[in-house]
């Protein structure tokens, strides 16, 4: 059984069928359709002011692109250390933003403070032209780790990144995963904590590829049409990722998504932790567990088949993910099997 990542779980149902009835004659290329062009309505209104929003295929796209925006070649944006902009794109925000610099910063959990990006920017500053311009910030929700930043949270670093004159980035990849579990609103989260740009996603929970740059201030969405098509993410047939968006989020789909793969994440998280020799390494807040295992439950599982990652942020965790299709009988099915594997020792 699957736990290695909310990227191989199927396409959620309701959202395959909206691509299918998007198959149906012709629609006009490269975003003039009529689905791609109810999205910033859609979108609009899910947070409840003005936005423009840009679909595109991959999260790596989608982040790398909306840095672009935000630092000029020669800035700093500063992130988690273990952030996926920072260590899991391959250079591509680097690229994308012709040599900016990503600054991973230090904090538990997965989540940075107010305090170490302020440091943080008094260093670069000291430096003058020597070091790279503090430019942005990126906040992921979820965090690498499976935590949530909440909303005041958010609020504190946007307030410093504000006084320091940064822009400020949200990774959303797991949004959807974040707001099920603090249950406020999504503008709560986002513009009105301070973000002014997001990558909002959909693909790790329930789509087949659909991410979006969401903009909450329209001066910076300007020219981005032309980044977008310079990146390779303006497609032809957009009207098969902007359907996915409309079924995403019609009728509250995404955040019931969101919450099976949440409370399957706890449920196992709880399991595990009762295990002898076990610990959950950081708070479970969305759909990741993050747990420390005796060798012979880690090797026996392994050897039952049961797919999860070794996690190497820290030595001796394994990564447990879940995702909306996790069924209960599938979590009970590996903690039988660790419970089995704990008692043989």
């Amino acid at each position: 059984m699957n736990f290695r990542s909310d990227n191989e779980a199927p396409v959620a149902p309701e959202i395959m069928a909206a691509i299918v009835d998007a198959n149906t004659g012709s629609a006009r290329a490269y975003g003039n359709d009529a689905i791609t062009g109810r999205l910033d309505a859609i979108f609009s209104d899910l947070f409840e002011t003005p936005v423009q929003v840009f679909p595109v295929a991959t999260g790596t796209a989608a982040n790398s692109l909306a840095l672009s925006v935000l630092t000029p070649p020669w800035g700093g944006v500063y992130c988690h250390e273990e952030s996926h902009v920072g260590i899991d794109e391959s250079g591509a925000p680097e690229m994308f933003t012709a040599g900016a610099k990503m600054i991973g910063l230090g904090g538990h959990d997965g989540k940075f403070e107010p305090a170490a990006l302020n440091a943080a920017v008094d260093h670069a500053l000291a430096f003058g032209v020597h070091h790279v311009a503090p430019a942005a910030v990126s906040i992921a929700q979820a965090t690498e780790a499976g935590t949530v930043y909440t909303t005041d949270e958010v609020a504190a670093l946007a307030e410093v990144a504000r006084a320091r004159g940064l822009g400020v980035h949200m990774d959303g990849a797991r949004f959807g995963n974040a707001l099920a579990t603090l249950g406020c609103a999504p503008a709560d989260l986002t513009w009105r904590a301070g973000v002014d740009v997001m990558s909002f996603g959909a693909t790790k929970n329930g789509a087949m590829a659909a991410e979006a740059v969401v903009f909450f201030r329209p001066e910076l969405a300007q020219a981005f049409g032309h980044r977008r098509k310079r990146g390779g993410q303006l497609f032809c047939k957009m009207r098969y990722v902007s359907a996915q968006f409309e079924a995403y989020l019609r009728d509250g789909l995404w955040l019931t998504l969101a919450g099976r793969a949440n409370r399957a994440a706890k449920r196992l998280a709880e399991g595990l932790a009762a295990l002898p020799g076990s610990r959950i390494a950081y708070p479970v807040q969305a759909n990741e567990v993050f747990a420390v295992l005796p060798d012979s439950v880690t090797g026996g599982l392994i050897d039952d088949g049961f797919g999860f990652h070794p996690w190497p942020a820290e030595e001796g965790v394994v990564r447990f993910v879940t995702a909306f299709e996790t069924s209960d009988g599938a979590v009970d099915a590996l903690l039988d099997a660790a419970r089995r594997h704990a008692a043989s020792g």
